[in-house]
């Protein structure tokens, strides 16, 4: 599983957030959230939904654990900031370099997939990890109930030193 390597613009997004861990997963709390006031975002580009894990820029990930907490946002891609719905966010996505990853399958086989990024791919490659957001596209293809579902999962990188 070869990533590509992109180079990724500045976005706008509006949505929600929630703090948590792995071992206190609110993801589905958040996105039960997020979806029915989605059609209140106005200036949306395109229908991809974003999700993003914000981790604390000290974090190791050799040494996370299911405890570890961090931000995870649910949002949607904008032209600009304004008439921002009641109780949402915006939040500037940074852009920079990254490694693509197409993930099929369901989101209970996802730490499968995160596990070979940083265990194996990730110290083989010629890439370190940034410090950046870490995030997902669920584009049409992306069915959270399906075997057969696909998603880009963009993970931070930099060139090594």
């Amino acid at each position: 599983m070869n990533p590509k390597i992109k180079i990724l613009p500045a976005k706008r997004l509006i949505g929600n957030s929630l703090k948590m861990s792995l071992s206190d997963n609110k993801t589905m709390e958040l996105w039960q959230s997020f979806m029915p006031k989605k059609k209140m975002i106005k200036h949306t580009i395109g229908k991809d939904l974003y999700s993003i894990q914000i981790y604390d820029k000290s974090l190791d990930f050799k040494d996370f654990n299911p405890k570890t907490e961090f931000t995870k946002c649910a949002m949607i891609e904008v032209d600009f900031f304004e008439d921002i719905p009641q109780g949402m966010e915006k939040r500037v996505l940074e852009g920079g370099l990254y490694a693509v990853f197409l993930y099929k399958g369901l989101p209970k086989d996802f730490p499968k997939m995160a596990q070979y990024v940083f265990e194996e791919w990730l110290p083989n490659s010629a890439y370190q990890l940034d410090t950046r957001e870490h995030f997902e596209v669920l584009g049409e293809k992306y069915n959270s109930t399906n075997e057969n579902s696909e998603e880009e999962v963009w993970i931070p990188i930099k060139a090594s030193v």
